[in-house]
C-alpha cells in the first residue's frame, strides 16, 4: 500500500454512485473482490456514528469494525484502512482491541486511521466536549499504543486506570500503522513524531506540493531516514467520455481517464503515496468506473510490483 516514491490507489465504501446521505449497500463484496482482482491496494472504511442529515452521507452505514470484519472474510490480500477511527468518541482499549483482533483474523491487514472528529452533533449524544477532543485524541494514541506494546501496562490517563490487567489480542510485533486524518487538532510535528503516516484531504496540486514538502520536513527531524507515508482522499466522477477535461466537484474532480492519469502523475510526483478514491458523485454506475480505473489506470501506476 506504502512505498517511497510509488504511488497506489485506494476506493473508499460505499463502492457506489448515489445521492442524499444513504446509499444503498447492494453488492459491495463483490465489488470489493473485484477491486482486489483489479490491484487496488487498499479498501477504506469510515467512522460515522450518526446520521447528520446536514454533513452529507453516513459512509458505509455499518459498523467499521462489524463491516471490516466482514469485509475481511469476503477478500484475501487487500488492505483494509480506516478512514478514520474517531477516537474521542471511542474508549482506548475497545479501539485497541478490535484494531488487534480484525488484524489478525484478517491475516495483518489493517491499517489503521484515526481521527479527532468532525461533526459537533455527534458529540453531546456521547457525553464528550466539542473543544476537548484534541487532548482525548492524545491521550488516546498514547494509550493505544501502551495496550499493545506492554503486557500488563500500568496506565494512569484521564481516560482510565489500568492496572492488574492485560489488554489483548495485541497486534504481531507489539503495534499496527496508525495514520493520522486531517490535523486532528494537533500540530504537524506532533503528527509526525506520533504517527506511521498522514492522510490529507484533496487540494490543487500546487498547494498540496507545498503541504507533501511540509510534512516530509517535519518527518524527517522528528524520525530521520524513516519513511512515514503520505495518502489523500479524491472524489471522482469519471466521464465515460477519456478526453473530458477537469471540472471540480465537492472535494475533487468531474474528469475523464486521460486527465485523471495526468492528476495522478502529478500526484506521484510531488510525493503522495496513495489515493483513496470516493465515488458518491459519479453519474456512471461505480461498477463501471472501477473496471476502467482498473483496467486503464491501474497499471500506470504498479506501485505493487514495486
Amino acid at each position: 500500500m506504502f512505498q517511497p516514491g510509488r504511488l497506489t490507489l485506494g476506493v473508499f465504501f460505499p463502492i457506489e454512485a448515489f445521492t442524499g446521505s444513504n446509499p444503498t449497500m447492494r453488492d459491495q463484496e463483490a465489488l470489493a473482490r473485484r477491486a482486489e482482482e483489479l490491484g487496488f491496494a487498499a479498501l477504506w472504511f469510515r467512522d460515522v456514528p450518526l446520521l447528520d442529515p446536514n454533513f452529507g452521507d453516513i459512509g458505509q452505514i455499518y459498523d467499521p469494525w462489524v463491516y471490516l470484519a466482514h469485509i475481511a472474510a469476503h477478500t484475501r490480500q487487500i488492505a483494509l484502512a480506516t478512514g478514520a477511527i474517531v477516537l474521542p468518541l471511542r474508549h482506548p482499549l475497545h479501539v485497541a482491541k478490535a484494531a488487534a483482533s480484525v488484524d489478525i483474523l484478517s491475516g495483518r491487514r489493517l491499517v489503521l486511521g484515526v481521527a479527532s472528529g468532525d461533526r459537533p452533533v455527534e458529540f453531546p449524544a456521547f457525553g464528550v466536549d466539542w473543544e476537548a477532543r484534541g487532548a482525548i485524541f492524545r491521550e488516546a494514541l498514547v494509550y493505544i499504543r501502551r495496550a499493545w506494546a506492554e503486557p500488563f501496562p500500568e496506565i494512569d490517563s484521564p481516560l482510565g486506570h489500568l492496572a492488574g490487567a492485560d489488554p489483548v489480542p495485541k497486534p504481531e510485533g507489539g503495534t499496527l500503522p496508525i495514520l493520522v486524518t486531517g490535523y486532528s487538532q494537533q500540530s504537524l510535528e506532533w503528527i509526525a513524531r506520533h504517527s506511521d503516516g498522514w492522510v490529507m484531504y484533496p487540494r490543487p496540486p500546487g498547494i498540496q506540493r507545498m503541504i507533501v514538502a511540509e510534512w516530509r520536513r517535519a518527518t524527517s527531524a522528528a524520525a530521520p531516514g524513516a519513511f512515514k507515508p503520505f495518502a489523500q482522499s479524491l472524489y471522482i466522477d469519471l466521464s465515460d467520455d477519456p478526453e473530458e477535461p477537469p471540472r471540480p466537484i465537492h472535494l475533487g474532480y468531474r474528469l475523464g481517464r486521460k486527465y485523471l492519469v495526468e492528476l495522478l502523475a502529478t500526484l506521484q510526483e510531488i510525493g503522495v503515496n496513495h489515493v483513496a478514491l470516493n465515488l458518491k458523485y459519479g453519474r456512471r454506475p461505480a461498477r463501471e468506473v472501477l473496471e476502467e480505473v482498473g483496467q486503464e489506470v491501474l497499471p500506470l501506476f504498479p506501485g505493487a510490483e514495486a
